[in-house]
């Protein structure tokens, strides 16, 4: 089978990460269709307060996603070394604490959810009109969270078990099955909000089942360990778990980053542009993660190639690798900013018409928005190289930055200088500013390097 013909330590390296980076990328832009999918249905169906409403549930889930993502890069980190090193039994038992620390962290938020429905959408900033479609979402949407989560976590371990297809088709047929079950929910049945929501957590579900069943199953050399619960092997398992959560932990910050711009950007829209403004927004967010999942892609292709050559000591295919991620990202963040500049009203004409109020506010603000988006790409991939290599630190401080240290004050003071211009220029601004501090860093490290190695000669 394929999988047993990808030599992490010995094949050539473009050839190496183009057989990641391909089928990683369209598996991360299967799973963001899936809710782009929902929006594009629903804005046609039921107008663009029914998007503001799935905009106000989005933050919640973006931090269900990014502890999948924390799991599973510090997992696929943890388990890439401990293959290089021969330890294979060590390499299962970390991805099977990840899986099952993620079923506990999605089950539990999830059902108080459920209880508590009408606060929590209150708490997520929901106006009195938009509550009914907020809670009508959530209601049919939030029990499939623990489905997500896995698809979210079981991809990285897929990829590093030899297997990038599957991976790819876990996302994909449930991108599919929400395109079919979207239409006939919301349009032939006239179920409105709750038919896409009720779609999307049937596609949902079907792709996690994916995931776990390849993982449970049919795995080559990664399949899920039966785990013991003494209470040495709960220590232990613990303590494994706060180790990958370190690792990963600029993955759930990066996630966070998309959660904060929506949580943030909705009251600051709602503030200065009302519910038009908030479904314009929600417009933009809907593409975001597609953004986002360009530039985890690339991450996520490159980690199980620097992982493994870092754990087995060969510097020369980390510094390859490094090469060509930041490459890819040059001309995949370049390319989607120049989509965005050219193209904002065939892209806002997707989810809404164009002569809804909502349109204009978007078509004016999108070139702005994503005036930053090759910054954008280009910090996911740098992130993810120091994740890769185990300096958590600096992995963690840049996505800190480009998250809140940067991101939160840019919404509060570019509106104040620009008027709504500055609303959109944040996430530009607050990537660009990270990009510089980013450059800084690793230009002063490669300074330290030669200054050293000078000194040793």
């Amino acid at each position: 089978m394929e999988r047993d013909a990808i030599d992490l330590g010995r094949l050539n390296i473009p050839v190496l990460f183009r057989r990641y980076f391909i089928p990683t990328l369209l598996g991360m832009l299967g799973m963001s269709a899936v809710t782009a999918i929902d929006g594009i249905f629903i804005g046609h169906g039921v107008g663009s307060d029914g998007i503001a409403a799935i905009n106000i549930c989005v933050p919640i889930l973006m931090l269900f996603t990014g502890v999948g993502l924390m799991a599973g890069a510090g997992c696929s980190v943890v388990a890439s070394i401990h293959m290089a090193r021969g330890k294979e039994k060590a390499a299962r038992l970390n991805v099977t604490q990840a899986i099952i620390f993620i079923t506990v962290v999605a089950l539990i938020p999830s059902i108080l959810m459920m209880v508590f429905l009408e606060r929590t959408a209150i708490m997520l900033g929901s106006s009195e009109h938009l509550l009914p479609m907020v809670k009508e979402y959530m209601m049919w949407y939030v029990p499939s969270w623990v489905f997500q989560i896995w698809i979210t976590t079981g991809l990285f371990i897929i990829r590093l078990d030899g297997a990038p297809k599957l991976a790819m088709s876990c996302s994909l047929v449930a991108a599919i099955l929400n395109v079919v079950l979207d239409w006939l929910f919301i349009f032939p049945f006239g179920w409105g909000l709750m038919g896409g929501a009720l779609a999307t957590s049937i596609s949902v579900t079907a792709g996690g089942l994916m995931a776990m069943g390849y993982l449970c199953f049919f795995a080559k050399r990664l399949k899920l360990y039966r785990p013991k619960f003494s209470r040495k092997s709960l220590q232990l398992s613990l303590r494994n778990i706060g180790y990958q959560c370190r690792i990963g932990a600029s993955g759930l910050l990066g996630e966070s980053t998309l959660a904060v711009l929506i949580f943030i950007g909705n009251h600051i829209f709602m503030q200065y542009l009302g519910d038009d403004g908030v479904g314009a927004f929600g417009i933009a967010c809907y593409y975001t993660p597609f953004v986002f999942m360009i530039g985890n892609a690339i991450a996520q292709s490159a980690q199980p190639i620097i992982s493994y050559n870092f754990g087995a000591g060969y510097n020369t295919r980390i510094n390859q690798t490094l090469r060509v991620s930041i490459i890819t990202a040059l001309i995949c963040g370049s390319t989607v900013s120049a989509a965005f500049i050219l193209l904002p009203e065939w892209l806002v004409g997707l989810f809404i018409g164009l002569d809804n109020p909502a349109s204009d506010i978007a078509i004016s603000g999108f070139p702005y928005y994503a005036a930053g988006f090759i910054f954008f790409v280009m910090n996911l991939s740098t992130i993810g190289y120091y994740q890769s290599i185990e300096r958590v630190l600096p992995a963690t401080v840049f996505a800190l930055l480009r998250g809140f240290i940067f991101l939160i004050p840019c919404f509060i003071i570019l509106p104040q200088l620009f008027g709504d211009k500055g609303i959109w220029l944040a996430l530009s601004v607050s990537e660009v500013l990270t990009s510089a501090v980013i450059a800084c860093f690793f230009l002063h490290e490669r300074r330290k390097t030669g200054a050293s190695k000078t000194t040793t000669e």
